[in-house]
């Protein structure tokens, strides 16, 4: 009876993540819109709509921005749950009881507050990339920009910042990998310092140096904050339909078919031989005054004992292995949905660990190189592979496959080691020659 309560109680906690995960969303925006009335006049957040000091207006800004965090994991549990459930039930269910125009109103409100604040914005412009472009060209497009943008119609303005400002993010994050400049860039980074620590604009200069340190805080912040969402929400959508979902129907399933012990030879020859090996320790420690001397009766009992034990305990790691399967399959979908639903997130994480990677001294970058190729493509590596592949193999209850682990180890390794190199030869050769040479100069 109250396992038949515990299934209902979890299935209609399943059933309401929709409708929770928007409610949350826009309890959210609410929170916006109150800090918004209260403090900024109903307008955005900024500096331009208060009378606040820097401090205050940092503190705000990081309200908000964690505001739209949890928004954006709100929308993509909405989004995902809706998946996952029965689409016909829910769609009866909203139009009978009128939750559909609610749900409407929600998602407009939710729209309306987050189209004042874009994720964007807190990407900050990395230094290297500022002394490749031409700043000529650079205000020329700005220029023809801005005359597109005033010749538009108010429905469309919004559209076309938003692309604009997608083709600037790429471009930024582009132009380091693919343009090359006349002199270094530590000479021209070098210049530009000098040029900006003696301009009689000083006041200007700090006020950028402030404005950059306070993006360069929120995008750090931000991809941190991605990166262990890509992490935690598989991790719990795996171990919470596994364990409230899947193992009970394979362990119903298992319980129907009592015949089903092993799902494959391999497990089955280790029950064997751990049965074997118990029966020959209780003779073995008879013999030799360790234990009691039994007879064969009393040694067949406890044998009986130990294979119930042991089927058991193989059993429950067959279910364990189907739930496996299907628990991995959940946690890739909803990855792939966090992803799809996080393109503006990928950006900011991307030029985080672009100036992160390329902001690493040479000897750094080719101990980095050096390390990773000696791990997985190295001459100890295919013990590793191997380690992996039978690890897979039983997390997933299949039986080891001794050719397909040579072959593995024989061609993957090999294309990982062929695309490194191209990697090199294509992009770091050209980014930071040095750090190719220290590399060549270390691995020899």
């Amino acid at each position: 009876m109250k396992l038949k309560s515990f299934i209902k109680s979890t299935s209609d906690w399943f059933l309401s993540t929709p409708e929770r995960s928007l409610n949350q969303a826009y309890k959210s925006a609410l929170k916006i819109q109150e800090i918004e009335n209260k403090h900024f006049r109903g307008q955005k957040v900024s500096q331009n709509n208060s009378d606040y000091g820097t401090s205050v207006i940092n503190y705000f800004e990081t309200e908000v921005q964690g505001y739209l965090q949890k928004i954006s994991m709100g929308l993509g549990i909405f989004k995902a749950s809706r998946l996952f459930l029965n689409l016909s039930n829910l769609q009866d269910t909203e139009n009978k009881s009128g939750n559909l125009a609610a749900i409407c109103d929600q998602l407009k409100f939710i729209d309306e507050i987050t189209a004042k604040y874009k994720l964007s914005e807190v990407i900050q412009e990395n230094p290297t990339n500022e002394s490749i472009i031409p700043y000529s060209d650079l205000a020329k497009s700005t220029n023809i920009k801005d005359e597109i943008n005033q010749s538009l119609p108010n429905s469309q303005k919004s559209i076309f910042v938003k692309s604009q400002e997608s083709e600037n993010t790429n471009s930024k994050l582009e132009s380091a990998s693919q343009k090359t400049g006349v002199l270094p860039r530590s000479f021209m980074n070098t210049l530009n310092r000098i040029k900006q620590e003696i301009d009689p604009k000083s006041g200007e200069t700090e006020d950028q140096v402030l404005k950059k340190y306070r993006k360069s805080r929120y995008r750090t912040a931000l991809s941190i904050k991605f990166i262990l969402l890509l992490i935690i929400v598989p991790l719990l959508t795996h171990q919470l339909t596994k364990t409230f979902f899947l193992i009970p129907v394979v362990e119903k399933y298992f319980t129907y078919h009592e015949q089903i012990i092993f799902i494959n030879r391999d497990l089955e020859y280790e029950a064997l031989e751990e049965l074997k090996h118990y029966e020959e320790t209780l003779h073995f420690r008879g013999l030799i005054g360790l234990g009691p001397e039994l007879k064969s009766e009393q040694i067949e009992e406890k044998v009986k004992d130990k294979a119930t034990e042991i089927t058991e305990s193989y059993r429950n790691q067959g279910i364990d292995s189907i739930a496996n399967i299907f628990a991995d399959i959940f946690s890739l979908i909803t990855f792939t949905i966090v992803l799809a639903n996080s393109k503006t997130e990928i950006e900011v994480v991307k030029s985080f660990l672009d100036e992160i990677l390329y902001g690493l001294s040479d000897p750094a970058k080719a101990f980095l190189i050096i390390l990773f190729t000696d791990m997985f493509v190295g001459f100890h590596s295919p013990h590793g592979w191997e380690v992996i592949l039978e690890g897979v193999a039983r997390h997933f209850g299949l039986p080891e496959n001794r050719d397909f682990n040579f072959l593995f180890i024989a061609t993957f390794p090999v294309i990982l080691d062929t695309v490194l190199k191209y990697w090199i030869f294509r992009y770091l050769n050209r980014i930071s020659p040095s750090a190719v040479a220290t590399y060549k100069n270390m691995n020899e």
